[in-house]
């Protein structure tokens, strides 16, 4: 199917910072490329002992002796093993919860939204109508408590509750838990589920390829004449694969152990760190079964975003001109590097002369104690003040005069060649 002539797919003018891949299919985070570092440390050690299971079957048909690593052994580790990486590519491949964002802030005629410009706990959020500000934050009811919800200068819109802002994908979130540099990714409510599934199950890998490696180290003493050293020198693949077990599983353990709490109190690793629950009442707690009923076996809900949906390129997919944040400026997270177009700046801050301000900034000069240097006269404005006289019969008045320099020294260069 050709792509119709001004039109793009969604994925393709998306503004957050997320890398499509298979057509818009697959989404992932700026940092994707930590997937073949997470995959090559899950895999490492799983090749390792897949190979020791290989080399003791064929030793085995020829000694006619049985060893622990056998076929079972090796088909139990390649489920395993494929589990867990289906477990982080379902993770760090899908949409986490996006919410859509706003081409423009809240309408106008919204009265509960929009509110005068004088109030001093708003903020202005829009290039396109410097008049407009909003409420920085909302109280919202959650199962009989009062949560306060915040405005997302972003995406232009009050978070959901339990939404948060990734200032890594640029994403507002929902039930947005953190992001995971590991599955590059931001884990929320639509992976969160899996990324359990990936902790838990790359625990389970540890304890069950520390416990084989010990386990051939002691069934192979007879080989070494009964002693222990002697056949860890001899099995030195099984060594490193307990090192290397017994130190992963400080990492993956705890964080296992940490989730399986988050999970059975309802609660993100954002809001356990921020809010602090067991000082105060959790109102999305119903109790430890539901909890990880809740996260387990609850249908999980469809994408807010449809990424292979055609947009025009007019529209930017977010309204064009009427979006103020061109180019992924983020006013919370203060990024670099973000270019405002021409009618995303106020006409007071267009073509001004920064040069002065950087001279008086190094001097330790601040602007607001420099006496500011009178204004030059506006003809327009000049040019409807003269109408407006003229409308009301104001015959006597005399014109105001603009003295002009450069029509000033033409002026006499003339007169001097007429006098020679």
């Amino acid at each position: 199917m050709e792509e119709e002539p001004n039109r793009r797919r969604l994925y393709q003018v998306w503004r957050g910072s997320n890398k499509f891949l298979c057509g818009g299919r697959l989404i992932f985070g700026p940092d994707a490329g930590s997937l073949f570092l997470s995959t090559a440390l899950i895999a490492g050690p799983l090749v390792g002992l897949c190979c020791q299971c290989i080399t003791k079957m064929n030793s085995s048909s020829s000694d006619q002796k049985n060893h622990v690593l056998g076929l079972p052994v090796l088909i139990v580790t390649v489920v395993l093993g494929l589990a867990n990486l289906a477990f982080l590519l379902l993770t760090s491949s899908r949409d986490p919860g996006i919410v859509p964002r706003n081409a423009r802030p809240p309408e106008c005629g919204a009265e509960e939204q929009v509110v005068d410009m004088t109030t001093p706990s708003t903020e202005w959020v829009n290039a396109a109508s410097p008049h407009l500000r909003v409420p920085r934050t909302k109280d919202v009811v959650v199962n009989g408590c009062t949560v306060k919800v915040k405005y997302c200068d972003t995406c232009l819109l009050y978070r959901p509750p339990r939404t948060s802002h990734c200032s890594i994908c640029n994403n507002c979130v929902q039930k947005f838990d953190h992001h995971c540099p590991w599955v590059g990714q931001c884990i929320g409510l639509r992976n969160y589920r899996f990324f359990f599934l990936f902790i838990s199950t790359s625990t389970f890998l540890c304890f069950y390829v520390f416990a084989l490696s010990w386990l051939n180290i002691t069934t192979e003493r007879e080989e070494y004449g009964g002693s222990l050293l002697k056949s860890m020198r001899g099995e030195v693949l099984s060594v490193v694969l307990i090192v290397y077990t017994f130190v992963s599983v400080w990492f993956v353990g705890g964080l296992t152990v940490f989730h399986t709490y988050l999970m059975s109190t309802n609660q993100t690793t954002y809001e356990n760190f921020r809010y602090r629950y067991d000082k105060k009442e959790n109102p999305y707690n119903r109790g430890a079964l539901a909890n990880v009923a809740e996260v387990f076996f609850r249908r999980m809900p469809p994408s807010l975003n449809r990424f292979r949906s055609w947009v025009s390129d007019d529209e930017d997919a977010y309204g064009g001109p009427l979006s103020p944040m061109s180019g992924g400026l983020d006013l919370e997270m203060g990024r670099k590097g973000v270019h405002y177009s021409a009618g995303g700046v106020p006409a007071i801050l267009q073509g001004m002369d920064y040069s002065e301000m950087e001279k008086m900034e190094g001097a330790g000069v601040h602007v607001k104690d420099r006496q500011a240097p009178p204004e030059a006269p506006d003809l327009f404005m000049i040019s409807a003040a003269r109408q407006h006289d003229v409308g009301c019969g104001g015959g006597d008045r005399s014109p105001p005069i603009v003295h002009d320099q450069d029509a000033e020294m033409t002026l006499v260069s003339s007169n001097e060649n007429s006098e020679r």
